[in-house]
């Protein structure tokens, strides 16, 4: 009996071509944003502390010229649209789950959607500096701090699914580790390989359709 298939894509790095909260701490950001961003992707510290205190080196007083330039400045990687297209033919969920903060992931999401579910961390301006919330937390079953808890995402739907987890980024290993097939680029890739996970290689989202063709076809 087929199995049905459920897609969980990361954001950054991946529907975009580059990480967002990247792009805004390399143009809005003191220097010491570097050593947080260095130990956060070498596992020094946790997502959730090493974002929080990524944003909370931005005032909150530049809160319009960072959303629009978040938001103007975003390059989505070729092939997204006609991806979400064949999966809505296909009749797939397609659940987008982020470590991005919520003012540049809905908006830059709105032309491409509807989604199965959008799930990502919300901000806080009232403050000084930018604060960041986490409504998406680990859940009982998590221990990694991960602030967007992809894997407990995953949990939460219950449905027994065929999931197939794609990103780029040591944020999504945790997720990964989960998936049935790995979907991968960059860091997800060394890791996925690292850890004997069931993979496949992407530069485009035409890659991504040829491999969930293929899924289909196999568990069909």
């Amino acid at each position: 009996m087929s199995k049905k298939i459920a897609v969980f894509c990361d954001f950054d790095g991946t529907i975009t071509e580059k990480d967002n909260i990247i792009a805004i701490m390399k143009r809005f950001a003191p220097p010491e944003w570097e050593a947080l961003k260095d130990d956060i992707l070498s596992e020094r510290i946790s997502i959730r502390e090493g974002v929080g205190k990524l944003f909370s080196l931005l005032p909150s007083s530049k809160k319009e010229e960072i959303i629009t330039y978040a938001i103007e400045n975003v390059k989505i990687r070729e092939g997204f649209a006609d991806f979400v297209k064949f999966l809505k033919e296909k009749n797939i969920p397609l659940y987008v789950v982020s470590g991005g903060i919520d003012f540049f992931v809905y908006p830059i999401l709105q032309a491409y959607g509807p989604f199965s579910g959008v799930y990502c961390n919300a901000s806080d301006f009232s403050g000084e500096y930018i604060n960041i919330l986490w409504p998406n937390a680990c859940d009982e079953h998590c221990q990694n701090d991960c602030g967007c808890c992809k894997p407990s995402i995953i949990r939460g739907l219950k449905e027994d699914f065929y999931k197939v987890v794609i990103g780029d980024s040591v944020t999504d290993l945790q997720a990964a580790k989960q998936a049935d097939l790995v979907i991968a680029r960059e860091l997800l890739l060394e890791k996925s390989i690292e850890y004997g996970l069931n993979h496949r290689e992407f530069v485009d989202f035409y890659d991504v359709i040829k491999h969930m063709s293929q899924v289909e076809e196999l568990i069909g």
